[in-house]
């Protein structure tokens, strides 16, 4: 019989109180999917999941009924969400699918473990565990692949792809997940054959996906399947035709500097160095504001250079400027960039309107137009002190208020 390993998150008072609240004759709730896993991994568990056969309503009078706070998030699919002891914890009724679109499911409630498991993606994340007990109960040799780290659907993977579309980019993020997982040729021929669908999903649920793939510390050999078989053909034409060199040197990079480029950075060398295709993928993909600008920038930075690398920095901000020249420096140029912005800040200009016409020029348009004049020449020069700016302010007043004068 397998045992769970004694993960802190087991002895929580919270998950104690619940399952004191769940009790029924056959058991107790059971800890099912990535706690499972990654407790048998030893990674960092962050989200608890449980399933009960017991039914939603049930469960909440259960709960209120010892003064659990629950909320029925997704009451609908069996799903309520249990605060206990200051910790969230969701909880849903063991199911079956009725039918599916590739996007959503009708369900209907099951007492039946196997069934409810069936329904799940991959071997490894229909693993349910007793939190007091520890014992494992593995329906479909989750625990054999996760030894492995064989990514496998359950069953039928047309069947799984066609409940929902969006396990197409999750059976490669757990591929990138485990650091070179070994891939099922069956799993990546049906995603293949149904990447395509995937557009019937929105635009913000791929995204993620994406951006959860792009995140981990070296996706390479997962990104070299999805290309090699399409996958991203369908939500992102502008891939480059270089991408994965691109993307493996930037990997190589960061692991030679020791700093991790942002998913923002990743996504920008998948596509080459085009500030538009930047601004469609990231319209595309309904990514935030904030992603958006930062691609944009990282582009911008396309002819980065150790001449030129302060100033950009100066104009975004040193994590774009060390990301850009991680993206586009040559191998000769690199360190000397990075060596540029290691323990440097970004000065603040030192001049303000009041400088300039304490100089003797009249408020108005030509106060604004010399700072700048005089910002730009000073970042020309490298952001020099205080003597140097003092000619650099005399020597642009001096033109400006000639050329005023002769207007």
């Amino acid at each position: 019989m397998a045992i769970l390993p004694d993960c802190e998150w087991r002895r929580a008072d919270g998950l104690r109180r619940i399952v004191a609240a769940l009790q029924t004759e056959g058991g107790g709730p059971r800890v099912v999917g990535g706690a499972v896993r990654d407790c048998l991994l030893r990674l960092p568990v962050t989200d608890i999941d449980l399933a009960t056969p017991i039914e939603p309503a049930q469960v909440i009078r259960r709960l209120e009924a010892v003064q659990i706070k629950a909320i029925p998030t997704g009451i609908d699919h069996g799903t309520i969400t249990a605060v206990a002891s200051g910790s969230s914890y969701e909880i849903t009724t063991l199911r079956r699918d009725v039918s599916t679109d590739g996007r959503h499911a009708i369900v209907a409630f099951s007492k039946d473990w196997r069934e409810d498991a069936a329904r799940r993606d991959f071997t490894f994340n229909a693993l349910y565990a007793d939190p007091q007990s520890g014992e494992i109960y593995d329906y479909f040799d989750g625990l054999a692949d996760l030894e492995r780290r064989y990514v496998r659907f359950i069953g039928n993977a047309q069947e799984r792809i066609a409940e929902d579309h969006l396990r197409i980019l999750r059976y490669f993020r757990f591929l990138a997940r485990f650091d070179g997982g070994q891939a099922d040729d069956t799993a990546v021929a049906a995603c293949a054959a149904s990447a395509a669908k995937m557009m019937a999903l929105s635009r913000e649920r791929i995204a993620s996906e994406l951006i959860k793939i792009l995140s981990l510390p070296d996706p390479v050999a997962a990104l070299g399947l999805m290309i090699e078989h399409r996958i991203f053909a369908p939500f992102l034409p502008e891939l480059a035709d270089n991408a994965l060199a691109i993307f493996r040197r930037l990997v190589a990079r960061e692991r030679r500097l020791t700093v991790q480029a942002r998913p923002t950075a990743r996504l920008v060398s998948l596509i080459g160095a085009q500030a538009d295709s930047a601004d469609q993928v990231a319209v595309r993909l309904r990514l935030s504001r904030r992603m958006r600008s930062e691609m944009i920038a990282c582009v911008s930075g396309r002819n980065i250079s150790a001449a030129n690398i302060r100033a950009f920095a100066y104009a975004h901000d040193i994590k774009t400027a060390r990301e850009a020249a991680m993206l586009y420096a040559n191998d000769t140029d690199l360190d000397g960039c990075i060596a540029l912005l290691t323990h440097w800040r970004l000065p603040e200009f030192p001049i303000k309107g009041g400088d300039i016409i304490r100089r003797g020029v009249t408020p108005g348009p030509l106060v604004a137009k010399s700072l700048r004049q005089i910002e730009l020449a000073w970042i020309d020069e490298g952001f020099p002190g205080q003597p140097r700016l003092d000619l650099l302010i005399d020597q642009t007043l001096a033109q400006a208020l000639l050329a005023d004068k002769n207007a």
